[in-house]
């Protein structure tokens, strides 16, 4: 009589060959609810959109291109760029400082970064534009000493002069950090090969140690772009003629306000997915040695060369 136990027992499912490539992806019943409800939500906004004539779409077709508006976008833009040139440059300097082994160079960089990171850079925006309270006429000479040139502070501090320190003073204090932290993640042990390589200090920081920091310096740098570029708004305050303040004027006169800052809004999304893209392209470029496939590539070369 057989004993049925000791037969060995075929499973049919193992005699199949599974091919991979021919498996269906599982069907998650939750993210099928979240679809449905996202595309319910967007479908909802679209048509809120087009169905509210209160928008006055055509009104905001009429102004996107206003020259009023386009010289109002035009001063943002440049004061992005003037504020984040002047800030990098500043926020290095202040970065270099705070790394510095002289004691009173370094907490005169903290003190700095840490009064103009606290202050709202609205209140200082408003601080400078009415800097001739305090200091009616602004001197050049020596300390404590006689006057060699001077001039009325209200002449030198304009709107533009005023939107243009104090944006720059705010960034600054904030890439000074940025630049800080990026140089600091650096392993010391880079900086050590260099000198040993007989490199000075000024190529061993930007042969070896700029190049590595740069991958942890440009992703909050270009948010920085970004928040530069909407905190630009914050100068209307002072009547700078920016793109808010183009707007504010236009709606001041023909009382469309929810269109002409529909207008504000198109053109402010339009320049920062412009800044993102770039960003994103900057990104790459100082990621290239870091990506999976370069490390791929760089494993398969040492192996060729040790075979």
């Amino acid at each position: 009589m057989t004993d049925l136990t000791t037969q060995p027992v075929r499973n049919p499912s193992a005699d199949r060959t599974v091919d991979v490539a021919d498996a269906r992806r599982r069907i998650h019943p939750w993210r099928v609810a979240v679809g449905a409800l996202l595309a319910l939500v967007t479908a909802q906004i679209v048509i809120f959109l087009v169905t509210n004539e209160r928008f006055d779409w055509p009104v905001v077709a009429e102004y996107l291109f206003n020259p009023t508006v386009l010289m109002g976008l035009g001063m943002s833009v440049m004061l992005t760029i003037v504020g984040m040139v002047l800030g990098s440059i500043l926020g290095t300097a202040l970065a270099a400082g705070q790394l510095s082994d002289f004691a009173p160079l370094r907490w005169a960089c903290i003190v700095f970064v840490g009064v103009f990171r606290g202050v709202p850079p609205l209140v200082q925006l408003i601080f400078w534009y009415n800097l001739a309270y305090l200091v009616p006429r602004l001197a050049v000479g020596v300390p404590f000493g006689p006057e060699l040139l001077s001039w009325p502070t209200n002449d030198l501090i304009t709107p533009l002069t005023a939107a243009i320190i104090g944006l720059s003073l705010h960034e600054a204090a904030y890439m000074a950090e940025i630049i800080r932290a990026g140089i600091l993640s650096v392993d010391s042990g880079q900086r050590d090969a260099a000198a040993a390589m007989g490199f000075s200090r000024w190529h061993s920081f930007t042969r070896v140690v700029l190049p590595q920091a740069m991958r942890v310096i440009i992703p909050p740098t270009g948010s920085q772009v970004i928040a530069l570029m909407k905190g630009t708004s914050l100068v209307s305050v002072i009547a700078m003629g920016d793109l808010l303040h183009s707007v504010q004027v236009i709606y001041n006169r023909t009382y469309e306000v929810v269109p002409m800052l529909i207008v504000a809004v198109i053109w402010y999304l339009v320049v920062v997915t412009a800044l993102t893209l770039v960003q994103r392209r900057v990104e790459r470029h100082f990621s290239k040695g870091m990506s999976r496939a370069a490390v791929a590539r760089r494993t398969v070369e040492r192996t060729e060369a040790t075979a």
